[in-house]
């Protein structure tokens, strides 16, 4: 017991003074500075080297990207995070205002003839627009479909022809293209009509048109017609007088 007691009286003796002669030693009301060590007292029998608190660096936590994901739908202004137009076309668009007039789908054929867009406008030009393919439903034995948006059709219409006048205003030059070509094949077989009706009026060994020129007419009091004949060709034609 007594050896213990000298252990313990000699590491006392050695916290309690922990310096050297030569040390400059400071008291505070809860630390000792002894050199450039400054020690805080525990009140347990011992003391500390006393640290400087350091603000301890918490690592930055970056917020979820919830908010990103959100949209504003340029119908009704409202936030939405998913929606099928958006899902298809990449519209801003809630799934309660896509029924509205203004995002009606369109066929590539309406496309074309409404807008008189060309394959390449729709599928080539950057971007390439989006589209559904759905059923054809005259008969499902035909090809699906393409579905393109109206809204986006008509801004690339914008893009091509730069102003919807300009779309009427080749519509009606294609159109009265169409009436022409329609009247000249019209009149073309109308002339051929014409032709074949006045087939005699041909001379057919010269293939050339002949306008026949008739002699003085001869009456049939028998028969009550008149005849006369072509000086050049000799046709004989017969015909009755009122």
């Amino acid at each position: 017991m007594s050896m213990k007691t000298r252990g313990s009286s000699k590491a006392e003796k050695n916290r309690a003074a922990p310096y050297s002669k030569n040390d400059v030693v400071s008291l505070g009301k809860s630390t000792i500075t002894i050199g450039t060590t400054k020690y805080r007292d525990t009140n347990g029998g011992f003391l500390l080297i006393d640290q400087p608190n350091e603000e301890k660096k918490l690592p930055q936590i970056e917020e979820p990207l919830t908010d990103l994901s959100k949209h504003e739908c340029e119908s009704c202004s409202q936030p939405f995070i998913k929606s099928w137009l958006f899902d298809k076309f990449g519209h801003k668009c809630c799934d309660r205002c896509k029924e509205d007039d203004e995002y009606k789908l369109i066929t590539k054929t309406e496309a074309k003839t409404v807008y008189l867009l060309q394959d390449c406008d729709l599928d080539k030009r950057d971007p390439p627009l989006k589209f559904v393919k759905q059923k054809n439903p005259h008969n499902a034995r035909w090809g699906d479909m393409k579905l393109y948006l109206r809204l986006q059709v008509e801004k690339r219409a914008l893009e091509v022809w730069e102003s919807m006048e300009r779309i009427e205003e080749e519509k009606e030059h294609r159109e009265e293209k169409k009436v022409l070509a329609q009247t000249k094949k019209y009149e073309k077989k109308l002339k051929e009509l014409k032709m074949g009706m006045r087939s005699s009026l041909y001379n057919r060994t010269k293939g050339a048109f002949h306008t026949h020129e008739f002699g003085p007419e001869m009456y049939n009091e028998e028969d009550d017609i008149y005849t006369r004949t072509c000086l050049t060709c000799s046709y004989e034609e017969s015909f009755e007088k009122m």
